[in-house]
């Protein structure tokens, strides 16, 4: 059968048959229930209203380890820029290494850090300097977005300029700072000692949509795909992470 014929006789396909004609079959216990909850937990405990920036943080293994970082604060989407093509091709690597967070590269700095101040995040650098604070005094529990800044380097002219407060680990030693990555590990995890002693990991903070589509996505990311493509909705999923196909339209 040509690829006309098919994409005319797919049109009256039941949902099921669809899929299955895009070979991805459905069953009613593709995954295994414990894994079912342990990724709905996850999702209940994302904090949709921290993130982090990296501003052209380019060594593979601080952009890894920075990813891991996140998704165990319960941060679910990060945000990277670049000025050079090398820079964002290892950023880009990285974005499609992790399937438990979602990496977005931006073009323009500036541009990042306005969208987020006006989403109501304050803007942390984590630079040392005559305004710096101590990470410890900050209020995290507030919407935050913590800019780390490149190897060496640190945080952009725009990037200090924009912050509403620059922030530093304080050291007592003779090295000078620490790597990027087990700083923000650092700086994670006192936003993620704060919030959970405010409950914020204790109610999920995703709609009640956004948590059904993210649950079924990290859950079946292949069938999701194809009901992206068939622009189908997802079904309704039970406590052990079945679901009954939606009815024949």
């Amino acid at each position: 059968m040509n690829q006309k014929c098919c994409s005319v006789a797919s049109v009256q396909m039941t949902l099921r048959d669809k899929i299955t004609f895009f070979n991805t079959t459905i069953s009613p216990h593709v995954i295994n229930p414990d894994r079912f909850r342990k990724i709905r937990n996850l999702l209940e405990q994302r904090q949709p209203d921290l993130t982090l920036v990296m501003d052209n943080v380019n060594k593979p293994h601080n952009l890894a380890a920075i990813i891991r970082s996140c998704d165990a604060a319960g941060i679910g989407t990060l945000h990277a820029i670049s000025t050079t093509s090398s820079i964002r091709k290892k950023q880009k690597t990285a974005a499609g290494a992790n399937r438990w967070t979602q990496l977005q590269l931006h073009d323009s700095l500036p541009q990042l850090l306005r969208t987020l101040r006006n989403d109501g995040m304050q803007l942390l650098a984590a630079d040392y300097n005559s305004r710096s604070v101590d990470f410890r005094s900050v209020d995290y529990t507030q919407p935050t977005a913590l800019i780390m800044g490149a190897e060496k380097f640190g945080p952009s002219d725009t990037s200090l300029e924009l912050a509403d407060q620059c922030i530093h680990i304080p050291m007592h030693g003779m090295v000078e700072s620490l790597n990027v990555s087990v700083a923000a590990a650092l700086i994670l995890f006192e936003a993620e000692r704060q919030r959970k002693t405010a409950g914020l990991y204790d109610t999920p903070s995703l709609t009640a949509t956004e948590l059904h589509d993210k649950l079924f996505e990290l859950s079946y990311p292949a069938i999701s795909e194809k009901l992206r493509m068939l622009g189908r909705p997802y079904p309704s999923l039970r406590d052990d992470g079945s679901f009954e196909e939606p009815a024949e339209e």
